[in-house]
């Protein structure tokens, strides 16, 4: 039997985690519960009506009707996989690693422009200075032609940069 782990929603309630031999099991269930007939379930999930039977009696859907019947169960697809174990970035990595995967800078250029990034975000998350009311603005003449998402990372971690000012200079 697979392992079976528990995630928290957004609620913070916990989720047991679901297995793809699960599906068949939730998808007679609901069917039951619905008291719709195999064909009745599987038009009102967008699947054939033999597609249902096999998957209620364990089969495995391809993908495509994996994330039909999730959808018509109201499951999202990533509960019936266990989490994978991701090293947490911080704002500061992802815009860092960001920088240094941007095919228009050099690898040299990439890391001094990191290495600023990285020590004014030591300068300011560490600085002990009152800051002012005054919204904090930035042009990136370069936003252009960064990688989409890019300047939203970088936005990210420049607020995360003043919140940490912010709650120093409160402490």
């Amino acid at each position: 039997m697979p392992k079976r782990l528990s995630r928290s929603d957004e609620s913070g309630s916990s989720l047991p985690d679901l297995t793809v031999s699960d599906l068949g099991r939730l998808v007679r269930e609901k069917r039951t519960s619905e008291q719709l007939s195999v064909r009745q379930a599987a038009a009102q999930a967008g699947v054939s009506f033999s597609t249902v039977s096999r998957v209620e009696a364990g089969a495995q859907p391809d993908l495509a009707t994996f994330l039909s019947l999730s959808g018509w169960l109201g499951l999202d697809p990533g509960r019936f996989f266990s989490p994978v174990t991701q090293r947490t970035q911080t704002p500061l990595d992802q815009a860092i690693e960001h920088l240094v995967t941007d095919p228009s800078l050099s690898p040299d250029d990439a890391e001094r422009i990191a290495s600023v990034v990285r020590d004014l975000h030591k300068a300011l998350a560490h600085a002990t200075h009152e800051l002012s009311d005054a919204p904090m603005t930035l042009h990136l003449r370069a936003a252009a032609v960064m990688r989409p998402g890019v300047p939203e990372r970088l936005a990210a971690v420049l607020k995360d940069m003043r919140q940490a000012l912010e709650e120093s200079t409160i402490s």
